[in-house]
C-alpha cells in the first residue's frame, strides 16, 4: 500500500476537498486526485464522493479512515525507530551494576531529552566489537590492549580509568583500615569465583595479583551476587576486589566495608568503542560527556596493566 496515497487520502478527509488537500501537501490537484484513484483501485471501493461542494467520505471512506490514521502512525514509529537522532542511542553497559552503567545514567541525567536503550551483551572484547562493527549496537565499553585488531570501521577512546577497592567484611583483619596497598593483600584470600579462565578482565587481574605478589581464588560454585556478599559478610578471611563504581546493595547488618586502595591505586582503563561513520548526534554528545568527568579525575598514583600503558591516557577528542 503506498504510504503517500495514504497520508493523502487522510489530508482530502481531513480538508474536505482536493484542492485543500493539494495546498497543506503541497502537491498539486491532479496529484491528489491521481493518488486518491490509485488508492481506491488498490482497495477495489471508492473512497469519496465527488459533489459540486466538494467530497465526502463514502461508506467505505469512513471505515477505512481510523485504519489509514493508525497507518501513518505506525509508519511514524518505525521510521523513528532506525533514524539517527530520532531513535534511542543503543549502548551495550556490559553489566548493569557496573562502572559503565553509572556513567550511561549520570549522562542521562545531564541530557534527559536524549533516549538511551541499554542493553547487557554478555559478550569479550572480539564479540561486542563485532556487534558494534555490524550495528547491532551503538557503543560498547571494554578495555581495548594496542594489539587488538579493529577493522578501520571501528574507532577506540579511553574514556574510564576505574579504581579498585577491597570489599572485606567487618570480622576481616583489614575491616578498619582507612586504605589498603596492593601490596598488604598478599597473604589474604582475594575470592572471585567465577572469573573467566580467559579475556580482558582474567588478563587485568592476573597481572594485578602477580605484580604485587597476591593470589585470587577463583574456586567454587557461582550464585548470584548477592550470595558473594554474604559469604564474605560472615567471614573473617574472604574478601573480594570491586570497582569504585560497582554499585551492590546489602543489608545493613552485613556490615560490609569498601575500602580502597591507595599506594598505587590500581585503576581498570575502560575505552568506549563505536563506528567511524555512526551518525547519530546523541554518540557525539556522550563522547563528550565521558571525556569531560575523565578531564575532572583528581589525579592519583596509579597501576595500570603493561598492556594498557601504551594507550593515551589524555582525554579523546571528540568530534
Amino acid at each position: 500500500m503506498d504510504l503517500n496515497a495514504v497520508r493523502t487520502f487522510v489530508t482530502a478527509a481531513d480538508e474536505g476537498q482536493f484542492q485543500d488537500a493539494a495546498a497543506a501537501l503541497s502537491i498539486t490537484q491532479q496529484a491528489v486526485s491521481k493518488r486518491i484513484a490509485t488508492l481506491e483501485k488498490y482497495l477495489d471501493v471508492r473512497l469519496f464522493a465527488r459533489t459540486a461542494r466538494g467530497v465526502q467520505l463514502t461508506i467505505d471512506g469512513h471505515a477505512f479512515l481510523p485504519h489509514a490514521r493508525e497507518l501513518l502512525r505506525v509508519a511514524e514509529r518505525a521510521d523513528a525507530s532506525v533514524r539517527p537522532g530520532r531513535r534511542a542511542l543503543r549502548v551495550d553497559v556490559v553489566a548493569r551494576r557496573v562502572v559503565t552503567a553509572v556513567a550511561l545514567q549520570d549522562f542521562h541525567r545531564a541530557h534527559p531529552d536524549i533516549e538511551l536503550d541499554l542493553v547487557t551483551l554478555d559478550a569479550d572484547v572480539d564479540a561486542a566489537i563485532a556487534a558494534v562493527e555490524a550495528g547491532t549496537i551503538d557503543a560498547t565499553f571494554h578495555a581495548v590492549p594496542p594489539q587488538q585488531q579493529l577493522s578501520k570501521a571501528i574507532n577506540t577512546a579511553l574514556v574510564i580509568d576505574e579504581p579498585h577497592q577491597l570489599l572485606v567484611g567487618p570480622h576481616h583483619p583489614l575491616a578498619n583500615a582507612r586504605t589498603v596497598t596492593p601490596a598488604q593483600l598478599a597473604g589474604h584470600r582475594i575470592w572471585m569465583p567465577g572469573l573467566a579462565a580467559r579475556g580482558e578482565v582474567t588478563d587485568y587481574y592476573a597481572e594485578l595479583a602477580t605484580t604485587f605478589g597476591f593470589t585470587i581464588d577463583v574456586l567454587g560454585p557461582v550464585f548470584a551476587k548477592e550470595a558473594l556478599l554474604d559469604e564474605i559478610a560472615d567471614s573473617s578471611d574472604l574478601a573480594t576486589l570491586i570497582g569504585e563504581g560497582s554499585r551492590y546493595l546489602w543489608p545493613d547488618s552485613y556490615d560490609l566495608r569498601r575500602i580502597p586502595l591507595r599506594h598505587p591505586t590500581p585503576v581498570y582503563p575502560m575505552s568506549i568503542i563505536w563506528r567511524n561513520d555512526n551518525p547519530h548526534p546523541a554518540l557525539v554528545e556522550l563522547r563528550h560527556h565521558l571525556d569531560s568527568k575523565r578531564a575532572d579525575a583528581p589525579d592519583t598514583e596509579v597501576w595500570i596493566p603493561t598492556w594498557a600503558q601504551r594507550i593515551p591516557r589524555t582525554a579523546a577528542t571528540s568530534s
